[in-house]
């Protein structure tokens, strides 16, 4: 019940920011609300922080720093019903791609500093299965690893490969299973919708434990395109 008060809460804010300038701008008609990026992400950063930098809710993400073709691709998805999340279909559904293009460049272009990597809530063994399946993954089930696409760093790789870094495993545990149980796509052939249908409930809460887990390098900036062939093809991303 906390986190659905959180929720609702957070999305009541966003939508203050996102509407308020246009309310003000009709309460005064000689005046114009500014036209400016800061203006214009007011409802993103009600939830995912003024600099995209995330929140302490574990189910908002952090934006700041993926590459620009990763993020566009999530609005398009929003705004297009892949994704399905009511408030942010809603706060995307009539906005244009141009639009949508530099609202993701703004968040692609932002560093702010990573907080800390929360506390480990899972036991030895499985953080260690977590570890095996991000680095290695599992051949005997065709399971890639996730550094074979996301990075050895886990950056992510531009255009589109967002890092993994920086995120709460209650965020990456109900992505995945969003993936597996297809409430989440993306266009075909949808890669982490294959990989997820190979996961169990327990891989799930593994990899999602170990991504938290991990302390953010010094550099943490998506290695560029081609730097590494994907093993899979995806939709949404030149391999």
């Amino acid at each position: 019940m906390r986190n659905v008060a959180k929720l609702c809460g957070f999305f009541l804010s966003a939508l203050f920011a996102f509407f308020s300038f246009g309310a003000f701008a009709a309460d005064a008609a000689l005046e114009r609300a500014p036209d400016t990026m800061q203006a214009r992400v007011m409802g993103c950063a009600a939830c995912h922080g003024a600099h995209g930098e995330g929140t302490d809710n574990d189910y908002f993400p952090r934006l700041s720093g993926k590459p620009a073709g990763y993020l566009y691709n999530q609005l398009l998805a929003f705004r297009d019903g892949r994704r399905k999340y009511p408030p942010m279909n809603y706060l995307l559904a009539y906005l244009p791609d141009a639009y949508l293009k530099q609202i993701a460049d703004y968040f692609a272009s932002e560093r702010p500093p990573f907080a800390p990597p929360a506390p480990v809530r899972v036991d030895a063994k499985t953080l260690d299965l977590g570890k095996t399946l991000v680095t290695k993954g599992d051949a005997s089930r065709k399971v890639p690893a996730c550094v074979s696409c996301h990075g050895a760093s886990m950056t992510g790789m531009e255009p589109a490969i967002p890092g993994l870094l920086g995120l709460h495993a209650d965020y990456i545990s109900a992505q995945l299973g969003a993936w597996r149980y297809g409430t989440r796509s993306t266009v075909a052939p949808d890669c982490m919708g294959q990989v997820a249908k190979l996961l169990n409930d327990r891989d799930i809460t593994a990899i999602a434990a170990y991504l938290a887990s991990l302390p953010a390098p010094s550099d943490p900036v998506p290695v560029a395109a081609g730097s590494f062939k994907m093993p899979l093809a995806c939709g949404s991303v030149h391999n």
